[in-house]
């Protein structure tokens, strides 16, 4: 297991959807990631609470959707971290259970721009490496601000979690745009 390098692709995972399996899959078979563990974010600092699903919930459809995979995995470990949850204290405690490996973050290029405006941003610019996801009509800003950086081709569906669970609202069918199990989960 020495020197194995994780893919970590943070989310709420409000519901998980095919885009992100995509992704992740994408990430798991085309890069030189042994592994992409998605990330189940209890409380984005940027994000507002009150449209979230429980967190167990979520969890357990991000598992469901990754049965039978062993390239992705479901990751809580932000359940028993403070919050809001940051991506560098995430980082450390990671880095702290699993010695051996070396994580780089997944991100779209929407989130970049801001990235200097997160916690320790300076230190998780020098200490991480980066692959990012084009996101449609998302300008990338000046690459030479981040050296650790890579740009990355990716399948992008055009796919929101607003989406299926405006859907899901309006009794609308979310076939096909979530796995089967977490369709039946969201549906109980």
């Amino acid at each position: 297991m020495s020197g194995r390098r994780i893919g970590l692709l943070f989310g709420s995972f409000n519901p998980i959807h095919i885009g992100h399996l995509i992704l992740a899959e994408h990430f798991a078979t085309r890069t030189d990631l042994a592994e992409v563990w998605l990330v189940v974010t209890p409380h984005n600092p940027f994000k507002q609470a009150a449209d979230l699903l429980p967190d167990t919930q979520r969890l357990r459809m991000v598992e469901l959707a990754l049965a039978g995979n062993p390239r992705l995995r479901a990751e809580a470990i932000e359940f028993s971290l403070p919050r809001p949850s940051y991506t560098i204290a995430t980082l450390d405690a990671l880095r702290e259970q699993h010695l051996a490996h070396d994580f780089v973050l997944l991100m779209g290029s929407d989130n970049l721009p801001g990235l200097p405006r997160w916690q320790e941003a300076q230190r998780l610019l020098a200490e991480v490496d980066i692959y990012v996801y084009p996101r449609p009509g998302t300008p990338l800003p000046h690459l030479a601000a981040f050296p650790r950086v890579q740009m990355m081709t990716a399948p992008l569906l055009d796919i929101s979690a607003t989406y299926i669970r405006e859907s899901l609202r309006a009794g609308r069918s979310i076939r096909y745009l979530v796995p089967a199990a977490v369709e039946a989960e969201l549906l109980k």
